[in-house]
């Protein structure tokens, strides 16, 4: 019997995404423990229910009529005034005061201490599925916030800090993170905006162009600028805060250009700023600004990776349910064979890409919350290289299943009545934020040279492999064993190249990386599965390595492979599998 019945529902909406999404549920499992297991969980279930009903209907009219930007008023004055339709403002109130941001960094009633950042990720993941769009700006306050949290210093930084963690949406401040210029692009060191100090001590006036500004009228923008003197490149950018507008109401010296006509995340206002001699307030010290960005930085590519994961969750769900109710020549079409094993291998997808992404999370939150340097640094280390890929590898994707899902909705799929539509145009930015697949491939080789990140990576892999030890994981795991040696072998090749040489490299590695760790977690996840009495996971984690890491001959055509129609209810509807029968029979004594 299927756990999840996809028949009974219309469409992929008015249902708890929470309580309809094992595969969350079980990651954040995976990586909260005790209390906070179990606020996270009374919080993102409330939160599912948002998310799968109101957020997810107003997405819809939102990407219809969204933000629309107001640059001067009646008689030529400049009043960067961006509109918003009250349905966006509804569900901005829904994720902010569920606590999306605020419970990180304050303790939600009831509790001692806040939760984890794994916590926030959550949430972002479950706004995605119905608005990845919105997730952009909540992110990014995220981001202000935690940057103001650890570097920020002085009563006006400190109010910043206070109203982008508020929990009261109309006392809230949102964040937003400027650093694109028309001609640096990725190369953040070719910043040209330049900051001069005034008379008062950490105020400075800032002007430069950014070109591509999410989230355009934030009240608390975090932008990078060069002050006079300071040297070439990233090591002399300074970090600053840009107010909209001034503690008196009045508007900040920078005009607001335009709105981007984007394909998709119509929800965010991403436009161009001229900054024209705007009050800049510095965070930190001089010249340190692109070091202290970079921790606002991995936040933001860990949230890429949830809204990736919440696209595909929702697109999968999508597809899913179109099959269960979809007849053609008499039968639904999920009962054909090739649509079994398309909807398996995207259900496989899924669980693959949220379990590497909130692995990656927790060493965010091991690195936040480490008790001494030592720790930090372990953490770190194994950060640099799973975030990265991360963001790499779930925004590609997000873009894919996305698009197969509107393949499967037919032509349906394909206009803008169907939410898959917009699904598809939201993943394809993806892969673009916060660096493309080009950029993330070389800062995995930049981790690896300069943190030696590759030693916790094998360390962690060699752990996953350690812990499962059922038999119904060991042909998968004397697979993964086997291109675990592999991958060290190629790292090791890897350090003999020159930096052309090992450039031309850095993507297959990001690839090979990304599929040896999440069959290695795969294996453990499905070890803590098997223990509880369920094999369904045990039956992902082999189908992703015979489909990701063992090349099978003739193409597989000549394997008779019949894993999708055997398994079709284990791993598409969830169904519970006793570990018995995944496990290879023991032979025969003689």
């Amino acid at each position: 019997m299927s756990d999840l019945d996809y028949a009974a529902l219309d469409r992929g909406r008015h249902v708890n995404y929470h309580a309809y999404d094992p595969t969350l549920r079980r990651a954040v499992d995976r990586v909260l423990d005790g209390d906070d297991h179990a606020a996270a969980t009374e919080r993102l279930r409330a939160f599912g229910e948002h998310a799968g009903h109101t957020i997810a209907d107003h997405a819809d009219y939102v990407d219809d009529h969204g933000p629309e930007l107001r640059t001067y008023g009646d008689h030529g004055d400049v009043v960067n005034d961006v509109r918003y339709p009250a349905e966006l403002h509804e569900e901005a109130r829904l994720a902010y005061e569920s606590g999306m941001v605020a419970d990180v960094f304050d303790a939600p009633d009831g509790r001692e201490d806040p939760l984890p950042f794994t916590h926030h990720f959550a949430m972002g993941y479950l706004l995605s599925m119905s608005d990845a769009g919105l997730y952009c700006p909540v992110s990014m306050t995220a981001g202000v916030a935690l940057v103001l949290d650890k570097y920020g210093d002085g009563d006006a930084l400190d109010r910043f800090l206070a109203e982008t963690t508020s929990r009261d949406y109309d006392a809230l401040s949102e964040g937003a993170m400027f650093l694109t210029e028309e001609q640096g692009g990725s190369d953040v060191g070719a910043t040209e905006t330049v900051a001069d100090p005034t008379d008062e001590p950490g105020v400075y006036e800032l002007t430069g162009e950014k070109w591509f500004c999410s989230n355009i009228d934030a009240q608390a923008t975090l932008a990078l600028a060069r002050t006079p003197d300071a040297p070439e490149g990233t090591k002399g950018l300074s970090l600053f805060v840009v107010p909209h507008e001034h503690e008196n109401g009045e508007l900040n010296d920078q005009l607001y250009r335009r709105l981007k006509d984007k394909l998709g995340t119509i929800s965010v206002p991403t436009g161009e700023v001229e900054l024209t001699g705007a009050t800049g307030l510095l965070v930190g010290e001089e010249s340190r600004g692109f070091k202290m960005m970079t921790d606002m930085l991995n936040l933001e590519r860990l949230a890429n990776a949830s809204a990736s994961c919440g696209i595909i969750a929702r697109a999968r769900l999508e597809a899913t349910v179109q099959a269960a109710n979809r007849e053609a020549f008499g039968n639904p079409i999920e009962e054909y064979p090739l649509m079994r094993q398309d909807l398996v291998d995207m259900a496989v997808d899924h669980e693959a890409a949220t379990a590497f992404t909130f692995a990656a999370a927790a060493t965010f939150d091991r690195r936040e919350n480490a008790a001494d340097d030592g720790e930090r640094e372990d953490a770190y280390r194994l950060m640099r290289a799973l975030v990265p890929i991360a963001k790499y590898r779930t925004g590609r994707m997000a873009v894919d299943t996305a698009s197969y899902a509107m393949e499967i909705l037919g032509g349906n799929g394909y206009v803008n009545d169907f939410v898959t539509n917009r699904l598809l145009r939201d993943a394809q930015v993806l892969p673009i934020w916060e660096g493309t697949s080009n950029i993330l491939s070389l800062d995995l080789l930049r981790a690896l040279d300069r943190e030696d990140a590759h030693e916790p990576l094998l360390e962690r892999i060699q752990s996953h492999l350690d812990t499962a030890t059922h038999d119904a994981l060991a042909d998968a795991t004397a697979v993964v064993e086997a291109e675990y040696a592999e991958l060290g072998g190629a790292l090791a090749h890897l350090g003999t190249l020159d930096g052309e040489a090992a450039q031309l490299k850095a993507k297959d590695l990001a690839d090979y990386v990304f599929d040896v760790y999440t069959a290695s977690l795969l294996c453990e996840m499905a070890q803590r599965d098997l223990e509880d009495g369920d094999g369904r996971l045990a039956l992902v984690a082999r189908r992703f390595v015979d489909t990701h890491l063992d090349a099978a001959s003739g193409r597989g055509i000549t394997d008779d492979d019949r894993f999708s129609l055997e398994h079709f209810d284990a791993v598409v509807k969830h169904a519970t599998v006793d570990p018995e029968r995944v496990t290879p029979a023991a032979p025969a004594d003689d």
